[in-house]
Formats: C-alpha cells, structure tokens, sequence
C-alpha cells in the first residue's frame, strides 16, 4: 500500500484577484504533490477559497450583488488560474459548500461541549480588511498594526473559545517538535508571541449575517478563522473521521505565507486540541514578494498578474523562475529582466541547448539510433556518479522545502553534462573508425543522465519534462523507479530535439 500525503495552501480570499503571491504558494505546494508522486506517495493536494467574512459582504453590497454571486464569480479566477499553471490539486474547497458547513458547526459544537467555548461580551478595536480584534495598546496611532489601516471600536455578545487554557500545551508541542513551524525564525516569533501570554479568543459576530450560523444560536455567526482554518479537514469529510480523514490527516505540510502564521500556528493548534484532534505535522511559512523593489500594491499599480505572466513567457518558465529565484522561506524581488535572464541562461542556453546538442549528434553519428555502451571510462564514472548523487541531493532539498537548491542540484548535473561533451569532444572520436564504441558510450551517457534529469523535472516544469521525455524515446510518465541509471534501452529512436526554450531578446524587455 502507497504511503499517504496531505499537502495544503491557505484558501484564498475572494475578496481579492488572484497575485503572484498565490500562484508561488500553490506552485510550492504542486512541486511538493508531483515530486511525492513520483516518489510513489499516495498524494491528497488541497487548495480552495476563503468565502465568508464582513469583507465579503461589504464588497458584494457596494457590486450590487449578494455575496454568494460576488464569491462565484471571483472563485472561478482562481480554478482558471490553477489549471493554467497546470496546478495538479486532488480537490477545491469552497467554504460555502454545504460539506464545510456541516463539519464547521460540528468542531463548534464539540468544543462547545467540552466547555471551552462560552458566551461574553467583547469590547475591543476592529480591522474589518484583517478580519481581527486588536487592544487599544497593540494599535499604532489607532491604526491596525498589520495593515495600517483605521480601525474602529466594537462591543458586541460574543463566543468566546478558551485559548488561554492550552497556552502551556501548545508551548510543550512547539518546543517538542522541532520542525513544526518553519522556518526556525519564525518558530522563534511564535514561540515569543505565545510565552508573551494567550488570551481567549472571541469566536463569533453579530455585526454582520454572512457566514455560518453558531450551532443553537443564529444571532451569531462563527468568526471567520474559526470557519476558514477548518476547511483542511472538512475536505477530508470531517466529522466522518474514517475515509480520507483516517487515512490523511494530520496534514504533512500546510503551506502558507508569513502573514498568516499566528492564524496557523496559534489559533488552530489549539482549536484541534481543544476537539481531541491530531494537530498538523508542519506549517512552512514562505517570504513576501516585492516588484522591482517595491513592495505590490493596487496603488502604485505594480501587482503582477500571473496569467499574464504565462502568457508572455510561457507556463514552465513562470514556475522555474518562482521556485528558483529565492530560497524558499525568504522574501524575494521579481523582475521581468530576472525572468527573461533565467530563461536565456538556465532554460535555453544550459537545459535546452545540451539536448539539442546530444540528441543532434545521435543523429549525425548513429542514424538517431541509441548504441549499446561499451567499457565506463573515469570520466563515464564520474558522470554516472554525479547524476546518481542528485537524485538524493534532490530528494533531501525536496523535504526541506528547500526548492530552489533542489532545482541548483538538477542544474549542476546539466552543466557536467555540457562538460562532459566538450571534455568527450565526440565529433573527434566520430572521425576515427576505431572509436566507435568509445563514441557510443559517450552518447549513450550523456543521453541517460538527461533522462533522469527530466524525470526529477516532472515535479517543477511538467510540459518540459513531457516534452525532453518524448525526445529520448520515453513517453511514459516517470515514476520512482525510473531514477536508476541504465533505463535507456539501446536500439531506442530518438529524434533530434527542437529548441524547449528559444532565447528572448532582452533590450526588447
């Protein structure tokens, strides 16, 4: 039997048009489920938007459209935006979907009858774009510390969940398990935040109607992380805890940015705890992205909007640069010319230039035939080595989310490979009969250690690896017993490859 994996993205809000910021989570979270396939996972990849919340209702009001239709028609950018990006997710959760509601009022209820939800009243300043509650000394001139925005002074009945009670548990489970909240200086910021104290968190609101009622008592409504957070396992078929919940959950990895982290790793750690549940494996916090040095706003008009992206420069393109530009973790600068400079000297010169190179000489020296290889010289060996090594490289970089070094060590393998002709120099053996077997073997590495490398590619570029797959005589999709050396079978066709990636003018940039 496969072994499971559950990968997650936040779900994202409908209040907003889908940014490069959404597209690099989703794409992390699409290269951990592929390259865990590959590898012979049993893959759950969840992803979804965020419906409900006093925002939404407000932006729907001033359309002139209820919130249901606002959250219909925005939902949609989403899903168009995923299958462009060839966004390979099990499922797509809505939480107005009847499925999320039921198993939201259930967790209510449940923690409501273990008496760690209770009715009070809540007085405090409210940030209705950040969704959240903040004390008078927490403000910065009265704005909200996060968003900078004004806020207003609320008082209203509310529920109340018993955060305070599992401040000690939740210390314990942090300072246990190491890798739950990474990276490590952002488990050092939540570590600060929860020794500073927890205080019980207001669960519900009356202000506004658009949301799931609160179980017994439809005045409120539940508070929107409450509702949102749990969408990770109502996708799994919560409350049924057997089927997909049994075998998926606790999740393997929710992927998130930074701004939501206190949400991900306060908040909903101790709902579950309060419920009796597993809590996730792991929360990976990733950087924010800034344009030309600045940071994205609607304001300056500098958002980068992904399906332009794709359609100026190619969908595998965009998801290289993502996810190789800056270490996964740390916040990064985009730029066009960044983009069009890895294009030209990643993607054409080295990947595409070096199956172009091989696959023409095949062609010219043996008909377009694969040769058997003859006797492994040091060099061959070496060659050999090295591209065996990767796999390994790769897979450790894979579980670190490191994905950028994961990437560096695919590109390492490809510039031995460019290496490896010049020093080979198979255009002098094919000059000498009596070389003919050594120009075989040259070939027939050169082409094998290309094959695993567009294997190990099927997780981050899917129509490359398709693409340089199909090149070298193999059209089936890899799995993990394809990374051994010796898959190419001599008496293989294989034709001359087209250029993957053609260079892009960069004045014209």
């Amino acid at each position: 039997m496969k072994p499971a994996y559950y990968v997650t993205t936040p779900i994202y809000y409908v209040n907003d048009v889908p940014h490069i910021g959404h597209a690099y989570t989703t794409l992390a979270a699409d290269v951990l489920a592929r390259y865990k396939r590959l590898k012979g996972f049993d893959v759950f990849f969840l992803t979804g938007t965020d419906e409900h919340g006093q925002k939404v209702e407000k932006a729907a009001i001033a359309a002139g459209e209820t919130p249901l239709e606002l959250a219909d028609r925005v939902m949609k950018r989403f899903q168009s935006l995923w299958e462009k990006l060839e966004i390979s997710n099990t499922d797509f959760i809505r939480t107005t979907q009847e499925r999320h509601k039921k198993g939201v009022s259930v967790l209510f209820e449940r923690v409501m009858e273990k008496g760690d939800i209770y009715l009070g009243e809540y007085e405090d300043w409210y940030c209705t774009p950040c969704e959240t509650f903040w004390t008078e000394t927490q403000l910065i001139d009265y704005k909200c510390p996060d968003c900078n925005r004004p806020t207003e002074k609320l008082k209203e009945e509310s529920y109340f969940f018993r955060m305070s009670k599992y401040q000690d548990q939740l210390l314990a489970h942090i300072e246990a398990n190491p890798d739950f909240i990474q990276p490590k200086s952002r488990r050092n910021e939540i570590i600060s935040f929860v020794k500073e104290g927890l205080r019980d968190l207001s669960v519900s609101r009356t202000t506004f109607q658009w949301g799931i009622p609160v179980p017994g008592n439809d005045k409120h409504v539940v508070y929107v992380w409450f509702d949102a957070l749990t969408n990770y396992i109502t996708a799994l078929g919560y409350p049924d805890e057997q089927g997909n919940f049994g075998k998926y959950w606790p999740c393997d990895v929710h992927l998130i940015g930074k701004d939501i982290l206190r949400f991900h790793t306060v908040y909903w750690p101790t709902f579950l705890m309060a419920a009796g549940l597993p809590i996730p494996k792991k929360v990976f916090a990733h950087g924010w992205w800034t344009v030309e040095g600045q940071k994205m706003s609607k304001s300056l008009q500098n958002v980068v909007e992904p399906n332009m992206l794709v359609d100026k420069y190619g969908v595998d393109a965009v998801r290289y640069f993502l996810l190789r530009e800056v270490p996964f973790g740390l916040d990064g600068d985009f730029s066009h010319q960044a983009l069009v400079h890895r294009i030209n000297s990643d993607l054409a010169n080295d990947l595409g230039n070096l199956l172009n190179r091989s696959t023409a000489m095949l062609g010219k020296y043996f008909g377009g035939v694969l040769q058997a290889p003859g006797e492994e010289t040091d060099l061959d060996a070496a060659y050999r080595e090295k591209t065996a090594a990767m796999i390994g490289q790769v897979d450790g970089f894979i579980e670190d989310l490191a994905f950028s070094r994961a990437l560096q060590a695919i590109w390492e393998v490809i510039s031995a490979g460019n290496k490896y002709i010049d020093e080979t120099a198979p255009w002098t053996l094919a000059k000498d009969p009596e070389k003919r077997e050594r120009l075989a073997t040259v070939m027939y590495y050169m082409l094998e250690s290309q094959r695993v490398v567009y294997s190990l590619l099927s997780a981050f570029m899917p129509k490359t690896s398709e693409k340089g797959l199909c090149c070298l005589g193999w059209p089936q999709a890899p799995d993990a017993g394809d990374l051994a050396w010796g898959g190419l079978k001599p008496g293989t066709p294989i034709a001359k490859a087209e250029a993957l990636f053609p260079r892009i003018e960069e004045k014209a940039e």
